[in-house]
């Protein structure tokens, strides 16, 4: 089972790829000011779990496996973003701050109806003027 901290781990590694950059586990421990070695620990559980390749100092690679997982947090990061944001117009910062936080724990369920109810409102344009950005 993957924790909050594996998961946001996934989420940066795999958006590192999709921008091709090559992350390292340095790169990881600055991104979220922890050490270096927390950050092993975890690309180690990681591996464990199959869903990335971590080759110490060479840097760190993603698994099809991980893939999967990673698009899944993303797609959840993303629809809260857009209720918050587009929907609520809460401003892009503080919704991007509380989708991070709240995509761990939500059920599908109610994402899906977040989903729904936030592509309904923009659909019928009951949403509109600035996103709060």
């Amino acid at each position: 089972m993957l924790t909050t901290g594996l998961e946001d781990y996934l989420e940066l590694i795999y958006k590192a790829i999709l921008n091709n950059k090559n992350l390292k586990a340095i790169d990881i421990a600055n991104e979220f000011n922890i050490s270096r070695s927390s950050v092993s620990e975890a690309l180690i559980r990681l591996a464990d779990l199959d869903l990335v390749i971590y080759e110490g100092r060479k840097g760190i690679k993603i698994t099809e496996k991980g893939i999967i997982e990673a698009e899944k947090i993303l797609n959840k990061h993303n629809i809260l973003l857009k209720f918050f944001n587009q929907v609520l117009k809460i401003d892009y910062q503080t919704a991007n701050k509380n989708a991070c936080k709240i995509e761990h724990v939500i059920d599908d369920c109610v994402l899906e109806k977040i989903k729904n109810f936030s592509e309904f409102c923009i659909e019928s344009n009951l949403v509109k003027g600035e996103s709060g950005d």
